[in-house]
């Protein structure tokens, strides 16, 4: 997944506004983009909200059903720095590749988590025998001490589970509910998604030295007596301790959440950078054919061309 978007400013707020004593829910609407011939509802970053915690990227893929003569989801060869991808596969199977050597079929209800560091280039193909590609795809910015660390590739076919409320639970990084994730975290960071059946009403235990992002991937959600469409993500800020949120029937919850960031990141096209030298730096070498990146075995294509930087070098 990529992103074209500068950012005027950085919208950092730990806490919502509060009218009359009570917090005000921040509504966050997605965009829609295509990536890789698929379309997508690009949740963050968007104006009104930049990152929530460390998470500073979300991509709702699909659901997406390609014509058996269609080449379905393809992403070709692109870099990454400063930052870790985190794919969510609910529907169908993408086969993932990258200049480690890493290949990895990642399908439904587990994680592929990708450490890009000083840099790593990899490729993203829909495989399996659906036709049917329906997924999250988030990234987390790598703070500035780990900003450099070495290239990693994680593949996580097993994660905790649980019911809560009749309400099916899985924890995806951090610990929540007394379970704990085994996926690797540079930040403290937590998602859980939950899926109902019928509908039901829920109470989420929150840290209140974190902000939270709550999203409903399928069906919808109330949040403290607002209503929340799909892919609208509802921000809820720091200082709580508990939210109270209705879903409605088949509802897959996505909520996100972690320490605010205490530095200022740049995102731009596929890398997260703390300066524009850096994202410069960057692509210029992406451009040359660099080592820092290198080329992904296996994957007969081109490699994506970074479009031209937003400011000057």
């Amino acid at each position: 997944m990529t992103n074209t978007e500068w950012p005027d400013e950085l919208a950092s707020s730990l806490e919502c506004p509060k009218v009359d004593g009570r917090y005000q829910i921040q509504r966050v609407t997605p965009r829609t983009a295509d990536v890789g011939g698929i379309p997508v509802n690009r949740i963050l970053p968007r104006r009104q909200r930049r990152t929530i915690g460390a998470w500073c990227f979300l991509d709702h893929a699909g659901p997406s059903h390609f014509p058996e003569d269609a080449p379905g989801f393809r992403v070709g060869p692109h870099p990454h720095i400063g930052l870790q991808t985190f794919t969510w596969m609910i529907e169908g199977e993408v086969l993932h590749r990258d200049s480690l050597g890493s290949e990895q079929v990642i399908r439904p209800g587990q994680v592929n988590l990708m450490t890009a560091g000083h840099g790593i280039a990899h490729t993203e193909e829909a495989t399996g025998p659906e036709a049917v590609l329906h997924a999250a795809q988030l990234w987390i910015a790598l703070p500035e001490a780990h900003k450099n660390t070495a290239p990693r590739f994680d593949h996580y076919p097993t994660l905790p589970q649980w019911q809560e409320a009749g309400i099916d639970a899985t924890l995806l990084v951090g610990e929540y509910a007394g379970q704990k994730a085994p996926t690797l975290s540079y930040s403290p960071l937590v998602a859980v998604e939950y899926r109902t059946h019928p509908a039901a009403d829920l109470t989420l235990t929150l840290d209140p030295e974190f902000e939270y992002g709550v999203v409903a991937l399928e069906g919808g959600l109330t949040v403290e007596g607002e209503v929340f469409a799909a892919n609208e993500l509802a921000y809820i800020g720091g200082g709580r301790n508990s939210v109270s949120v209705s879903l409605s029937t088949g509802t897959r919850l996505l909520v996100m959440g972690g320490e605010p960031l205490e530095e200022e990141i740049m995102i731009w096209w596929n890398f997260v950078g703390h300066s524009r030298e850096e994202i410069a730096e960057a692509q210029a070498q992406w451009e040359s054919g660099s080592d820092r990146f290198g080329p992904v075995p296996g994957y007969d294509g081109d490699p994506l061309q970074a479009p031209p930087l937003p400011w000057r070098r």
